[in-house]
């Protein structure tokens, strides 16, 4: 979406066996998260931090999902721009570009923070997962890709009452994009069409 050193071997397990129960409820809120959480609707915030500290102008817009694979993240702030899966390709929509590029699900989300939390498979496949300290009310995990050609280093997942609200990215750039997940409605009756996507006329398609 990122220790301490032990001064003695007491001090170590004092501090380290409560940041591995507090991990593995984490995991649990996650794995919980998408075995129970078939679809979801919600609102985001999302600003990207260069590594000279340098952010972005935030964006803001909502989200909807339905498992597996099928996605709508939607900004509307400062700019539109709109993201969609049907499950079996995923377009990407900018309209001050008038562009819509297309690609298959796999490739697009085969191991990125999507497939986290809108897709159904077996996270530890794709990723290895340590156990993080708890901070700001949140109980935490990073997840590593194993696959070293996907595009970002390590993302970091707070939870809380098994939905994450907080996504940490850090790329392959060294930016880091912080991602706030609020107002989650969890297991709503979603219409196909909320995953369905035309082209408007008059824009390029481009398939990936």
């Amino acid at each position: 979406m990122p220790g301490l050193r032990r001064l003695a071997a007491t001090a170590a397990l004092l501090v380290l066996c409560p940041m591995a129960a507090l991990a593995a409820d984490a995991r649990a809120q996650l794995k919980s998260f998408v075995a129970d959480i078939k679809s979801a609707t919600g609102s985001f915030t999302q600003s990207t931090t260069g590594p000279q500290g340098r952010t972005q102008r935030p964006q803001s817009g909502t989200f909807a999902f339905q498992r597996p694979g099928k996605f709508k993240w939607a900004v509307s702030q400062p700019y539109e721009q709109l993201v969609v899966s049907d499950g079996q390709q995923l377009y990407q929509y900018d309209p001050d570009l008038a562009q819509v590029t297309s690609r298959k699900v796999d490739q697009a989300i085969g191991t990125s923070p999507a497939a986290i939390l809108f897709g159904s498979g077996n996270l530890e496949q794709a990723f290895q997962v340590a156990p993080l300290p708890a901070r700001d009310g949140l109980e935490w995990l990073r997840a590593k890709p194993r696959n070293a050609d996907a595009g970002f280093a390590q993302v970091d997942i707070g939870m809380k009452d098994n939905l994450p609200v907080r996504v940490e990215l850090l790329d392959a750039f060294g930016q880091t994009t912080r991602v706030e997940l609020s107002n989650i409605q969890a297991n709503p009756a979603l219409p196909a069409s909320e995953f369905r996507f035309t082209p408007p006329a008059g824009v390029d398609v481009v398939k990936m």
